[in-house]
């Protein structure tokens, strides 16, 4: 912890290198750390650190959350994330925190506030038609006599009922906004397609029926926040959960008064920065992981930008011969520096996990290929597939095949990527 070494002197605020930010940062997010054998006590910990892990629906190589265990543990059984996550009685639940997420049950009281703006008209839903309950009130009853289900068997019995006006979308908009409105809860996935059902189905009473104001609320979320970044600005803490940064900023000066967070400078940084206090700052950071696109690490592209220099933008949404660098490119990070990106996709028809491309990273550190040969093969081995290829494209792509040691393939149109193009849930 830093609270001894790393404190406001005569109310000036200590400083810190952008290196020792960045060690920090990483080892508040779990890199770093010895692994072992991964059970469902190291996910439980991992999870708990994060608070959240955001969900997103491209497969062209792994579902987002999969991802982020698997850069900070290792290989490990994804039926046992799934039993913490996507089972009917999962200690997680999904909220929209940050985005679509997995959040401890527990802290399903601290979005009330949220869920009530939804109510009343003034969040996310705001445009959806409040006036006309029929539909709302259908989709409580069937949840309430039938649940848990998904929205393509409510669509079902919806169409049966009401001909063609109530289709899937107005189906699957509905439940969204109760979704939104903490009226309806998801009780898992199958075939990752959401099962809705009713919140004291799905939720301990104790939870429901706790009380937690707006202000106590987002002073939490920002606590946890403050712990899952290590340091981070006013905008980098409000970003982890998309909170308002007015009320964030309320919330960070209640937790400085706390001793919760302390004040910093952090060089190279033009806003003025916050330490959470049981903070780590190891002398070094030995890691070799792909990060997911939605991985905590990199989300806020601007704090990206600024504690590692490396600007990242996903190209799912960018035409294929217009991509700078690939579909689903993944960030490459070595001990504490972003490196290089990884565009892959797993052919799990041809059991094939391929590089689709490689690039360094200019100014970066020079890529350890021997590091990364041992983690696309057990990458490889992690999504149940046998050989690795290597495609012609990046500054990386040529030299990484000749370690693996296949031949570099000529880049070509990619129907199956295209084909799976859809945008993140």
């Amino acid at each position: 912890m830093l609270s001894s070494r790393v404190s406001s002197v005569g109310g000036v605020a200590a400083t810190l290198s952008a290196g020792q930010a960045r060690r920090i940062a990483l080892a508040a997010q779990g890199f770093g750390r010895p692994r072992g054998t991964v059970g469902t006590r190291q996910l439980n910990l991992l999870l708990q650190r994060l608070s959240v892990l955001q969900i997103d629906s491209v497969n062209v190589f792994e579902r987002s959350h999969y991802l982020p265990v698997f850069a900070r543990l290792g290989s490990y059984d994804k039926r046992k994330l799934d039993a913490l996550t996507l089972t009917p009685r999962a200690p997680y639940v999904e909220y929209w925190a940050h985005q679509a997420a997995f959040i401890p049950i527990g802290d399903w009281p601290l979005w009330q506030w949220h869920m009530d703006a939804e109510r009343a008209g003034i969040g996310r839903t705001k445009r959806w038609n409040r006036g006309n309950t029929e539909m709302t009130d259908f989709l409580l009853r069937e949840l309430a006599e039938k649940g848990p289900l998904p929205a393509s068997k409510i669509e079902h019995e919806a169409t049966k009922r009401s001909g063609p006006w109530w289709g899937w979308s107005e189906v699957k908009s509905a439940l969204e906004v109760l979704f939104f409105e903490g009226r309806v809860a998801v009780a898992g996935r199958k075939n990752f397609e959401r099962y809705y059902d009713l919140p004291e189905r799905r939720l301990p009473a104790n939870v429901l029926e706790q009380g937690i104001p707006r202000s106590d609320a987002i002073r939490q979320l920002v606590r946890l926040a403050g712990q899952g970044l290590g340091v981070g600005t006013v905008r980098d803490i409000a970003d982890y959960w998309r909170l308002p940064q007015a009320a964030t900023k309320i919330a960070i000066a209640d937790l400085v008064e706390e001793g919760d967070l302390l004040p910093v400078a952090v060089r190279g940084w033009s806003q003025p920065a916050y330490l959470h206090r049981d903070a780590r700052m190891p002398r070094r950071i030995e890691s070799m992981a792909l990060l997911s696109p939605f991985d905590p690490v990199v989300w806020e592209r601007a704090r990206t930008e600024r504690m590692f220099g490396f600007r990242y933008r996903i190209e799912i949404y960018t035409p294929g011969p217009q991509r700078q660098f690939g579909y689903y490119t993944l960030p490459l990070l070595q001990d504490e520096a972003l490196v290089g990106r990884i565009d892959l996709k797993s052919d799990r028809q041809a059991g094939v996990l391929r590089v689709q491309s490689a690039w360094r990273e200019p100014g970066a550190p020079a890529v350890d290929l021997d590091r990364l040969v041992t983690l696309l093969r057990e990458t490889a081995q992690w999504q149940g597939l046998g050989d690795i290829s290597v495609q012609d494209w990046g500054d990386l792509a040529r030299d990484l095949a000749a370690a693996l040691g296949v031949t570099a393939t000529e880049r070509s149109a990619d129907p199956v990527t295209e084909a799976l193009e859809a945008p993140p849930e």
